[in-house]
C-alpha cells in the first residue's frame, strides 16, 4: 500500500490505474496500480521515503526493451523519463548522466564536449537507467566499459555512490543490486581535439543511418527481442527458420529485421508474448538453438490468459 497525502509536499504527479501502453514503445500493456512522475531526484527521494516498506516498485524510462502484460502491474511504477535528466562534466573530467536521460541525448552531450567513447549510445532506443541495468550495447560498444561509478537509490530514498567494481557485468547482464536502483552513471571518457570531435559526430550520423536502414524505425517495437547467441545472430536464425512476416494477432516478425517484432496497430501484449514463444520454439526445432529473450516481460496476464503459456 501507499500512503501519500496532499500535505506531503510532493511535486510530481501520482496517477492511479494508469495504462502502461502509454509508456511502452510497443504501445501495449495493462494498467499499473499507481504511477509516479517525479520532477527531480529530490522529489523522488521524498516520494520513496513515504512508501510502505512492502510496496512493490517497478522502474521505467522510455519503455523500450519492455513488454508489460495485459493485466498490468501491481504496485507502483516510477517513471524516470523527463525527471532524472541532468548531464554534467565533473571537476575530475568524468561525465555524470542521470538515468532518465535518453542514450541518444547522452551521446550528443558527450560529443559536444569533445568526449569520446560512447558514440554507440546514439543507436540505443532507451535511457541510461535501462542501459546500466542491462549493459546495453550497439555497434560493438557496451555501456559499462566506460562506467567508473554509479549512484543508486534505495526504497527509503537514500542515495549511495558505488564503484563499478561492486557489480558483476557481462553481455546484457548486470548483477549486484539488491533493493537499489540506478539514478546516475559516472563515466570516464577520452578527450579529443576539434578534428576528432568532427569525426565522432560524423560517425554517429553514420551509425544512425545504418540503424535506420536496417531496422524498422518508426514502428511500435521494443528494439531487439532476442540476445545474439555466441558466434551467431538471432535475426539470421529467425530468418533462416522462415519466420519473417509471421503473425499472431496484431504482432508480426519484421520483414526488415527478423529480431524485431512489430505491433501492426491492434496487437495485445498476449499476441506479442505468444509470437516470442513461437519464435523460440521454431528456431529450436529448425536450427537447434535456444534463443534467449533480451526483452523483459513483466506484469500480470488477464484472467482469461492465465492458463496460456
Amino acid at each position: 500500500m501507499i500512503s501519500v497525502s496532499k500535505n506531503d509536499q510532493l511535486q510530481g504527479e501520482l496517477l492511479r490505474d494508469e495504462l502502461m501502453s502509454r509508456y511502452t514503445s510497443w504501445r501495449t500493456g495493462g494498467p499499473a496500480d499507481r504511477l509516479y512522475k517525479p520532477v527531480n531526484l529530490s522529489d523522488l527521494q521524498n516520494f520513496l521515503h513515504q512508501l510502505a516498506v512492502d510496496e512493490p516498485l517497478f522502474w521505467i524510462g522510455l519503455g523500450s526493451n519492455l513488454l508489460v502484460r495485459d493485466g498490468g502491474i501491481r504496485g507502483t511504477v516510477i517513471l524516470t523519463q523527463g525527471c532524472l535528466n541532468e548531464l554534467a562534466v565533473l571537476e575530475d573530467g568524468r561525465v555524470r548522466i542521470e538515468s532518465g536521460v535518453s542514450c541518444a541525448k547522452a551521446a550528443r552531450f558527450c560529443s559536444s564536449h569533445g568526449l569520446q567513447g560512447v558514440e554507440f549510445l546514439a543507436g540505443i532506443p532507451g535511457t541510461m537507467g535501462g542501459a546500466l541495468a542491462m549493459n546495453a550495447g550497439a555497434f560493438g560498444g557496451e555501456t559499462w566499459r566506460n562506467v567508473t561509478a554509479v549512484e543508486t537509490i534505495n526504497r527509503q530514498g537514500e542515495i549511495r555512490l558505488r564503484p563499478a567494481s561492486d557489480f558483476q557485468v557481462a553481455y546484457r547482464s548486470v548483477q549486484g543490486l539488491d533493493g537499489e536502483w540506478f539514478v546516475a552513471a559516472h563515466m570516464s571518457l577520452q578527450h579529443c581535439d576539434k578534428n576528432k570531435q568532427h569525426e565522432m559526430q560524423q560517425q554517429m550520423k553514420k551509425l544512425l543511418a545504418m540503424r535506420n536502414e536496417k531496422q524498422p524505425i518508426g514502428l511500435p517495437s521494443c528494439g531487439s527481442v532476442f540476445r545474439n547467441p555466441k558466434d551467431g545472430h538471432a535475426a539470421q536464425l529467425i530468418e533462416a527458420s522462415g519466420l519473417k512476416g509471421w503473425c499472431i494477432g496484431g504482432a508480426t516478425v519484421s520483414e526488415k529485421h527478423a529480431n524485431f517484432i512489430i505491433n501492426t496497430g491492434n496487437a495485445t501484449s498476449s499476441d506479442i508474448e505468444a509470437l516470442i514463444d513461437y519464435v523460440i520454439d521454431t528456431v529450436l526445432k529448425k536450427q537447434n538453438v535456444t534463443l534467449q529473450k533480451e526483452v523483459h516481460i513483466v506484469g500480470d496476464k488477464l484472467p482469461e490468459q492465465a492458463g496460456a503459456r
